[in-house]
């Protein structure tokens, strides 16, 4: 008897762990970019209690959004993503973010800007010059995908409109400042958060980034793929011209410092970047509430 009620508190437990997975899933969502042509697939990650919330759009890097043990098969047809490129096979990194915002009362939503575009399975390290990018562009074709998911999200009713925020990580920092270069005065997203943005001249659209949003650039000083010392200048020029824009620089720490896998996270200066950075970034948003 005791055996028989064992297992039915495991099946039990089981079925409970279960069902807070499907609820902590994000909700797949479709939008148009801003060039009123591509239809791009989202995630979308949700709090818990009901109402209006603040939001984040989260931009993905050079290596996509997806899982690296999932992406290498992954095809894309119209309002379909075919397995194993869905919601259920994000990467550790951007599921541990868009559940740190909802978890935090702010909507998440992240946009695949290479799936519908034929490049869910995104691309390798040391990839900058890849002409297979082109399509995919960080100046040209992905600040369009930011913009057009600030017009999905200022379009549903529970989104607080003067409080949409854009983060972006690596060729997806590079992105947001991007958005923030053609953003300028207006309004738009309140503020920008670019982790480890490539800032070369192949990279922004502007030596200098002219705005009147908050920037912060999350930067380690041992990044093996991009130059913080390029993007250090790069905020010297924006703070010249009038930019709000803090360059955070982390000693030790490297590109995808915020990485929560155990490769990234066993070098010391990641682990405190990473702590220090999602401890600042909550600080920049909150900070926002008028």
């Amino acid at each position: 008897m005791i055996a028989l009620w064992r297992c039915i508190l495991g099946c039990v437990l089981a079925q409970l762990v279960l069902m807070s997975a499907a609820e902590a899933a994000p909700e797949t969502v479709y939008f148009k970019s801003a060039d009123g042509q591509a239809e791009i697939v989202a995630y979308l990650f949700k709090p818990a209690t009901r109402g209006t919330h603040p939001a984040v759009v989260m931009l993905h890097g050079r290596g996509g959004p997806y899982s690296a043990n999932d992406n290498a098969g992954c095809t894309f047809v119209a309002r379909s993503v075919s397995s194993p490129c869905n919601a259920a096979t994000l990467s550790m990194r951007h599921q541990m973010w868009g559940q740190f915002w909802a978890d935090r009362g702010y909507i998440a939503l992240l946009p695949d800007s290479f799936g519908p575009r034929g490049k869910a399975h995104g691309f390798g390290r040391f990839t900058h010059h890849d002409p297979d990018r082109d399509s995919v562009n960080e100046l040209t074709v992905r600040p369009l995908d930011a913009e057009g998911a600030l017009a999905y999200l200022l379009a549903r009713g529970d989104v607080v409109q003067n409080r949409i925020f854009l983060q972006g990580w690596s060729n997806g920092g590079s992105t947001t400042l991007n958005v923030m270069i053609r953003q300028g005065a207006r309004t738009g997203f309140r503020a920008a958060m670019a982790f480890y943005p490539g800032c070369g001249k192949e990279a922004l659209l502007q030596p200098a980034v002219v705005t009147t949003t908050p920037i912060t650039m999350l930067l380690g000083s041992d990044d093996e793929e991009v130059s913080p010392d390029i993007c250090q200048h790069v905020a010297e020029r924006s703070r010249g011209a009038g930019t709000p824009l803090d360059a955070i620089l982390y000693p030790g720490a490297t590109h995808d410092f915020d990485d929560p896998g155990e490769k990234h996270q066993s070098i010391p200066g990641n682990a405190a970047a990473k702590a220090d950075a999602m401890s600042r970034v909550i600080a920049i948003v909150n900070a926002a509430r008028n």
